[in-house]
């Protein structure tokens, strides 16, 4: 069974990079042919796909935050990682990582997620 889990801080100051982790365990992120993705969802708002890298290191992203995402990965610890640059309060939200067979730029498809994690943005 494949288990994701996110880690961060909960608050980021306006203007800052915000930086998650997911750690993956019950399968490795290199396995052919598997995505991990970022989704988000702020108060009040639907889902929102962030990007993802693939088993092979690309990486994808929303053409929205294309120009503030970044994601990478660490293989020997089996992570991949979220950064999202200047932030501001509209990027509050509850932050998911999660596991699909593709890449869709729309949060469907995905089946295995992590429970998620809160990050406000406030000074």
């Amino acid at each position: 069974q494949v288990q994701l889990q996110e880690s961060g801080p909960g608050l980021v100051k306006p203007s800052q990079t915000l930086s998650l982790t997911c750690t993956v365990s019950g399968g490795s992120i290199t396995t052919n042919y598997y995505y991990w993705s970022w989704i988000r969802q702020p108060p009040g708002k639907g889902l929102e796909w962030m990007g993802a890298m693939a088993y092979s290191g690309s990486t994808y992203y929303s053409p929205s935050l294309r120009s503030r995402t970044s994601i990478s990965r660490d293989t020997a610890k089996n992570q991949f990682t979220l950064q999202l640059s200047s932030v501001t309060p509209e990027d509050t939200a509850v932050y998911y990582c999660a596991r699909g067979g593709s890449v869709s730029y729309y949060p469907i498809g995905l089946n295995y997620w992590g429970q998620g994690t809160q990050v406000t943005v406030s000074s």
